[in-house]
């Protein structure tokens, strides 16, 4: 079975410096039929204006993963990092026990177009910890790339969950068919483009929920990026 959550149905907020858009239950954005999916929490899609950004705030318990379509992002954390996170490059932060961050686009004139997706943990109170690692446009164009799983399987950022997120670039005419894991279920979030999943026609911004399916085949309408989630 597959249920669509449309681009123009989430929840949506424009402060100004920040244009933001919530898959699932936010910040001032309540609805009780959308809180996650399976351990999949939070797909917010922010556009942050040039010079402004997220002040220090503070997270708990949760592995946080952002993932950079246009401009970039810096990062600061209390655990004394800091770096930029730009398109191609995954960011993975787990918050555990606490942590506090700030995240800016300190362009002066490129907006940042971002995913930033929250996971709950397979276990609370862990040591926080941060990694970031680069996956370019030649290893996701017509395939599935793994970037993020519990053991860091093929290079990809470890998750404190039994959950893994695969990145794609597909052009017009390209087809993947994927089999879930039996006992899994799947998200689909398309970034931009258009793209048939199982027959669906699923447009920028949509989602999709993935339940008692066997086979997922993706086919690239046109020049297309999604996020393909499996989960427990």
């Amino acid at each position: 079975m597959i249920t669509i959550r449309r681009a123009n149905d989430r929840g949506h907020a424009d402060h100004g410096w920040l244009n933001t858009y919530h898959t699932f239950s936010f910040a001032d954005y309540y609805d009780p039929r959308h809180m996650g999916f399976r351990n999949l929490r939070v797909i917010n899609e922010d556009r942050v204006r040039p010079g402004v950004g997220f002040p220090t705030h503070p997270h708990s318990d949760m592995e946080i993963i952002s993932y950079v379509l246009e401009g970039a992002l810096a990062h600061r954390d209390s655990m004394g990092t800091g770096s930029v996170i730009r398109p191609g490059d995954v960011q993975r932060m787990s918050a555990g026990t606490g942590i506090t961050h700030s995240e800016f686009n300190h362009s002066k004139e490129e907006p940042l177009h971002f995913y930033q997706i929250w996971i709950l943990p397979k276990r609370a109170g862990i040591t926080p910890s941060y990694e970031q690692k680069f996956f370019s446009d030649e290893e996701k164009r017509g395939s599935l790339r793994l970037i993020a799983s519990p053991d860091g399987r093929d290079g990809s950022v470890t998750i404190n969950q039994d959950a893994r997120l695969y990145a794609t670039l597909l052009d017009a005419g390209d087809e993947i068919v994927h089999r879930l894991p039996a006992g899994q279920h799947a998200w689909v979030q398309l970034a931009r483009g258009k793209v048939l999943l199982n027959g669906h026609l699923l447009e920028a911004g949509d989602g999709a929920a993935v339940n008692s399916e066997e086979l997922l085949r993706l086919t690239g309408k046109e020049a297309s990026e999604l996020l393909l989630f499996e989960l427990p």
